[in-house]
């Protein structure tokens, strides 16, 4: 069975709505360089801020994990 990789807004290293820790973790690079390079997008074709709304919009949130509690021992009575 092979896992799909899919495309989520992160929950853990998010700045304004994650896309970029998203697209950091989808891609597996830093996500200051997709910040970067969305800044750049800004400076030179004023795309950056377009783009990142839109994927904003369209990419879903990461699932949260609920984390299972730890299984309680029964505690030995000391005589």
């Amino acid at each position: 069975m092979t896992t799909v990789k899919r495309l989520y807004r992160s929950h853990h290293n998010r700045m304004l709505g994650g896309v970029a820790a998203g697209l950091g973790d989808y891609l597996e690079i830093d996500p200051t360089l997709v910040r970067l390079l969305f800044a750049f997008a800004l400076i030179m074709w004023g795309a950056g801020p377009l783009v990142y709304l839109v994927m904003w919009l369209i990419v879903p949130e990461e699932p949260y994990v609920e984390a299972t509690p730890p299984k309680k021992t029964r505690a030995r009575k000391s005589e």
